[in-house]
């Protein structure tokens, strides 16, 4: 049995770009379709950027979203930091000023799995109120070991898990020897690449060549490649970060949880650890023929799970 796909022509160029600043000399690039729907905010992860929500943009704007998608700080079309974070904590300042100050909304919905998940488990409760709920799939989850334990689960991320992380300490420890090997847009693009297909992030058959193709332009920039690693510097502490992580702490938002089971770097635990972070949990459901990137891999499933998820709030 195949995964769902949607027929979304991967072109760069289908939805209008609009660019804000929201810190002194940084400017993020996103995507706002729906105006006047009630705002849902999709931020993607690491090897990703807007792209791989193309299969979930219009859908949602047709159910009555506002559906806002913006590049991170360091990613796509957005500018570099000029104060040199990529921590979590700065990447929720960004979306909120975007949500909250340039589009005017007091408060919205939120949905994204990896670094993006990390980012809106931040802006939820750094900004007290904003996000009124919550999807997250295939993401880190609060660091809560003692919680983990008397629950019965590892108090750590399994060994497994980590001997597939391996790129996790690479680019946390050695950007700067990564980057100067990966000295081509080819060579960029067949790292991430691997991201896609033979690291088993996503199902297999998940991403074609074109697809494929599709998510790894934008890190063709030797630039934007090297800003993509600052996250991970930052959790391994070879990178200062603007605030602690909100990410040491239970999380009180209605938080519906997904999980692609074909993800080789999410541990195979997440569902139960996300029943012990997400006192308010709306599941954990496990979505089969879906790994990491749940937006693309089984888009009409994410597309009906966040509309009847959110429907009440529009």
């Amino acid at each position: 049995m195949t995964t769902e796909t949607p027929a979304i022509d991967p072109d760069p160029g289908r939805f209008a770009l609009e660019r804000a600043e929201v810190a002194r000399g940084l400017d993020l690039a996103y995507i706002r379709r729906g105006e006047g729907g009630y705002p849902l905010l999709l931020v993607h992860g690491w090897t990703e950027t807007r792209q791989i929500v193309w299969r979930n943009i219009e859908p949602l704007d047709e159910a009555g979203f506002e559906v806002i998608v913006p590049d991170l700080r360091g990613f796509g079309d957005s500018g570099l930091a000029p104060d040199g974070f990529y921590d979590p904590a700065s990447q929720a300042s960004d979306l909120h000023v975007l949500v909250h100050d340039v589009l005017g909304h007091d408060r919205c919905a939120a949905a994204g799995g990896d670094l993006g998940g990390v980012a809106i488990q931040d802006l939820g409760l750094r900004f007290e109120g904003f996000v009124e709920r919550q999807c997250l799939f295939n993401t880190v989850v609060p660091l809560l070991p003692d919680d983990y334990e008397r629950a019965g689960l590892a108090p750590r991320i399994p060994r497994a898990t980590r001997m597939a992380a391996d790129y996790f300490l690479r680019q946390g420890r050695e950007a700067d020897e990564l980057a100067a090997e990966l000295d081509t847009p080819e060579r960029r693009r067949r790292y991430i690449a691997q991201f896609y297909g033979p690291r088993f992030w996503a199902a297999p058959g998940g991403f074609g060549r074109e697809a494929i193709d599709f998510m790894t332009e934008p890190f063709a920039d030797g630039a934007k490649l090297r800003a993509s690693f600052g996250v991970y510097e930052t959790a391994m502490g070879t990178r200062p970060a603007a605030a602690p992580p909100r990410l040491m702490e239970k999380n009180p938002l209605t938080t519906l949880v997904l999980y692609g089971p074909e993800d080789h770097v999410i541990p195979n635990d997440f569902p139960e650890r996300c029943e012990v972070a997400f006192p308010e949990v709306v599941g954990p459901f496990v979505v089969p023929r879906a790994g990491h990137f749940l937006q693309w891999e089984r888009a009409d499933l994410l597309n009906r799970s966040l509309i009847y998820f959110f429907a009440d709030l529009r």
